[in-house]
């Protein structure tokens, strides 16, 4: 029996994982995650980095690598995550992508995305542009995660930041206080519940045709 709606929730911070999509040494995907990270902290997150660098491309090594798993251990510790692009040749980068592969649907009995919220975000070198976040959105479906209906889009990034790495005064950092705000909100509403809200039918029937199965290969020993 999957658990109701109105369980007590949990007492812990909601944990919120960043993934961001550069290696560049003044990264502005990474800039714009770091401020998302300090504004969602302020809200009363506990809030976790995932460094891409010298991840290895998907399937080029095995899953036991240490970057792979120290990805996948932050993963499944995440209650909510922030995928945060640079738009290239308009898509995600494949930096960020390959984060992505990386992480199965499932490993064992453990599914290390399905039912954390997710948030999407992205910066440009020139004018506005919504592809890498349409992008990651579907990527987020695809990965059965709850996206939240805002985002962020910052345009002319290198415009955006001081030099110390801290987002300036303007409606684009408006725009991603309302992002963290909508995501530590859905955070709070879904993580004792997504049992609940992920159960379906199809697998529970597939699991009870396991269990048949099994139970009568057993007979038969």
């Amino acid at each position: 029996m999957t658990q109701s709606l109105t369980d007590s929730s949990s007492p812990h911070k909601p944990r919120i994982l960043f993934l961001y999509g550069s290696l560049r040494k003044r990264s502005y995907s990474r800039l714009l995650a770091e401020e998302g990270a300090r504004i969602i902290t302020e809200m009363g997150a506990e809030t976790r980095f995932y460094d891409p660098m010298e991840l290895p491309l998907c399937d080029s090594v095995p899953a036991e690598h240490p970057k792979v798993v120290e990805l996948r251990g932050l993963c499944e510790w995440s209650e909510g995550q922030v995928w945060t692009s640079p738009e290239r040749h308009g898509a995600v980068t494949g930096v960020l992508k390959n984060q992505i592969d990386w992480i199965p649907l499932n490993i064992g009995a453990v599914r290390p995305t399905q039912g954390r919220t997710l948030a999407v975000m992205q910066v440009s070198g020139g004018s506005q542009s919504f592809n890498a976040v349409n992008s990651l959105r579907l990527l987020g479906r695809w990965m059965r995660m709850f996206t939240i209906p805002n985002q962020s889009s910052v345009a002319k990034a290198y415009e955006q930041f001081d030099d110390d790495g801290r987002m300036k005064d303007s409606s684009y950092r408006d725009r991603v206080v309302d992002v963290m705000e909508e995501l530590y909100k859905f955070t709070l509403l879904l993580r004792d519940h997504t049992d609940y809200l992920t159960d379906r039918h199809s697998e529970r029937k597939e699991a009870a045709a396991k269990l048949v199965a099994q139970t009568a290969a057993k007979a038969v020993l």
